[in-house]
C-alpha cells in the first residue's frame, strides 16, 4: 500500500508541475494543448501538486509492522 501511495503521490506532483508550467506560459509543450498561458490550470496545479505531496507524505509515516 505504501508503494501505491508513493507512486501515486509522485504522479500527481509531476503532473501537478506540468500543469503549473503549461498555465503560466512556461511550458508550451505540447504546443497544441488546451491549458497553455489559461490561469485556471494554476490553481489545479497547485491543488493536485499538494495532494501528491500528502499522498507521499502518508506513505512515508504509514504503520511500521512489528514482528
Amino acid at each position: 500500500m505504501k508503494t501505491i501511495l508513493l507512486v501515486l503521490g509522485i504522479a500527481a506532483v509531476l503532473i501537478g508541475l506540468l500543469w503549473i508550467g503549461q498555465g503560466t506560459g512556461v511550458v508550451n509543450w505540447p504546443a497544441s494543448s488546451f491549458m497553455i498561458d489559461q490561469r485556471p490550470w494554476v490553481t489545479r496545479g497547485a491543488i493536485l501538486t499538494l495532494g501528491g505531496i500528502v499522498l507521499i507524505a502518508a506513505s512515508r509515516l504509514g504503520r511500521h509492522r512489528q514482528p
